[in-house]
């Protein structure tokens, strides 16, 4: 069975208008490349980025820390994890590469297990973040939402299924 891919995309829950408009590009680009997106399913980036997929006709799972009311109007699909914050390590694991678009402290756990569990992660306005002070990074640096959606979708293997 061929499934598109699946990239989680984290982020900043306070998105300046920016950020924002960056997050919602690279949701427009996952979507037209044929991927499901996840996400913490809230504001900010999440909102952003589920509002780029939705505009393109994809699909987004926001995984939420309690309720499912938490949900921002553009999650497709919205999974009441009950979790709470813990819920940032089902986020980082379920995609096959993670997007980090700005971020506080959520989102460097979320890096942290992401980059844990071996998935790829691409930086794009993002943490600056070496292991042990060394260099280079672990992380992937990302300057536009293209380069970004690209880097991930080389790094999961997969082609893109492009939707025009």
């Amino acid at each position: 069975m061929d499934r598109s891919p699946i990239i989680s995309v984290i982020g900043t829950s306070t998105a300046s208008p920016g950020l924002y408009e960056l997050a919602r590009e690279v949701g427009r680009l996952l979507a037209r490349a044929g991927c499901t997106v996840v996400c913490g399913g809230r504001g900010g980036v999440m909102e952003a980025v589920c509002r780029g997929v939705s505009e393109e006709g994809g699909t987004s799972v926001g995984l939420l820390p309690g309720d499912i009311r938490e949900a921002n109007p553009y999650v497709t699909i919205p999974l009441s994890t009950g979790l709470g914050e813990v819920r940032n390590f089902a986020v980082a694991s379920a995609g096959e590469a993670v997007i980090s678009i700005g971020g506080a402290f959520g989102t460097l756990s979320e890096i942290g297990f992401a980059l844990r569990s071996g998935k790829p992660v691409i930086a794009l306005k993002s943490w600056h973040i070496s292991e042990g002070g060394e260099s280079p990074s672990p992380m992937i640096e990302a300057t536009t939402a293209e380069e970004a959606v690209r880097l991930a979708l080389e790094k999961t293997g997969r082609e893109s299924h492009d939707r025009g």
